[in-house]
């Protein structure tokens, strides 16, 4: 066999196992980023990473480089209907106020854990408690916080919490920039929807809440789950198209989902199941 032909089978070989191999170079997220370890009264607390299902902490002994303990933050649901990579999320940042460890997540929520007891409290986002107030709280997104003023959205929504997360953060229109996706609630008549806050200009697109999007009409008082589509996923279907932006998935427990994604003029809702 000339050695052509050897080059010839190990270029299949390699392609074979690169494209169809589990672990392969065309993974469809790429790995979480290194956060910086938080060191306080001689204990160092690291947040490894190594787990899409579950996100976790540990303390070790910075004299005697022992482990202490590790705790769990938060765990991440995954439908084994889709693929599992792409619904991993991670921690991004640790970071210490007075006995706390401040821990935030890519959903961008945020986890104060008390390290003498090692409870877990949530800290997120919250629109005003009245029309005419407008509340701030120390762990709001700056970019909701920006929607608030410039919208005088509060008059007419408030966030809901309905549901976990109550935020997804994404590039939804495809500009590379970060925009968030809030869960909020029509105050006048209490229906249930999602405000996309566009990073760059922190204008604000409200789907269900009082307005009409698909057949999620427009009260999402039946979605019980919802989840970040990545533009870059590999769709396993023909049904999806070539996606400008991350996308969200809406779904009802044992029941249709959705795909709602920007068409490059307005978001649209695609239905993926009966």
């Amino acid at each position: 066999m000339t050695s052509v032909s050897h080059f010839r089978i190990a270029f299949v070989l390699a392609l074979f196992l690169t494209v169809f191999l589990p672990g392969s170079s065309f993974a469809k997220r790429i790995a979480p980023a290194a956060v910086e370890p938080v060191i306080h009264e001689g204990v160092r607390y690291v947040a490894p990473n190594d787990d899409g299902r579950r996100a976790y902490i540990e303390a070790w002994d910075v004299r005697a480089n022992k482990k202490l303990w590790d705790l769990t933050v938060f765990t991440n649901r995954i439908d084994p209907k889709l693929e599992e990579d792409v619904q991993w999320v991670f921690i991004i940042t640790m970071s210490r106020r007075d006995h706390m460890l401040i821990v935030r997540s890519e959903r961008g929520t945020t986890y104060q854990i008390d390290l003498q007891t090692k409870a877990i409290t949530q800290s997120e986002a919250a629109w005003s408690a009245a029309p005419d107030v407008i509340a701030h709280s120390p762990g709001i997104l700056e970019v909701i916080d920006k929607a608030i003023a410039n919208e005088s959205l509060a008059k007419k929504y408030e966030l809901s919490y309905r549901i976990k997360p109550s935020y997804l953060r994404g590039d939804f229109d495809g500009d590379n920039k970060i925009d968030v996706a809030v869960l909020v609630k029509e105050r006048s008549r209490g229906k249930i929807g999602i405000a996309i806050i566009k990073g760059v200009t922190d204008k604000v697109t409200v789907l269900g809440a009082g307005t009409a999007i698909g057949n999620g009409s427009d009260d999402f008082e039946w979605m019980d789950s919802w989840e970040i589509y990545s533009k870059a996923r590999i769709a396993s279907g023909t049904s999806i198209p070539k996606l400008r932006g991350d996308a969200l998935i809406v779904s009802k427990s044992e029941a249709a989902s959705a795909l709602i994604y920007w068409n490059g003029k307005r978001y649209v809702w695609l239905q993926q199941g009966d």
